[in-house]
């Protein structure tokens, strides 16, 4: 269980840093909802207040406070989980579901045989050619 818990707590904070947070955050409140309707709003308020203190901190002492985070929410998984054993198997979908989700948002470049010259990916125009990167909308 601690590894289910170790795992979501490294994908939900890192969601918290981006735009994609009320998503996760949105899946969350369905997660913890598993442990019944009175204890789904406490658990959601410390993960808001923990979202909170990483976006409020400087950005450079983020790192820092992104590990500790990650402890602290690995420590509430897993104490969710030693109450809701059951919901292990929800968690690893979540944390399945959003790692694949970050892997496949990114463009992906592959170059071989280029010895001797350079690759160059880029967005946007230079004259009348558009250079765009597969999946970015204009």
């Amino acid at each position: 269980m601690m590894e289910v818990a170790s795992s979501g707590a490294g994908v939900l904070v890192a969601e918290m840093a981006r735009t994609s947070w009320q998503s996760a955050r949105d899946a969350m409140a369905r997660f913890f909802h598993l442990g019944g309707e009175e204890s789904a709003p406490e658990e959601l308020r410390v993960l808001d207040l923990r979202h909170a203190t990483l976006v409020g901190s400087p950005e450079n002492e983020r790192a820092a406070v992104s590990e500790e985070l990650r402890t602290q929410v690995a420590i509430q998984l897993a104490a969710f989980l030693m109450k809701h054993p059951d919901a292990a198997a929800v968690l690893q979908a979540l944390v399945t579901d959003r790692t694949s989700e970050q892997s496949g948002s990114a463009p992906q470049v592959t170059a071989t045989g280029n010895t001797t010259s350079q690759v160059v990916t880029a967005n946007g125009s230079i004259g009348s050619v558009s250079y765009n990167s597969p999946g970015v909308a204009r």
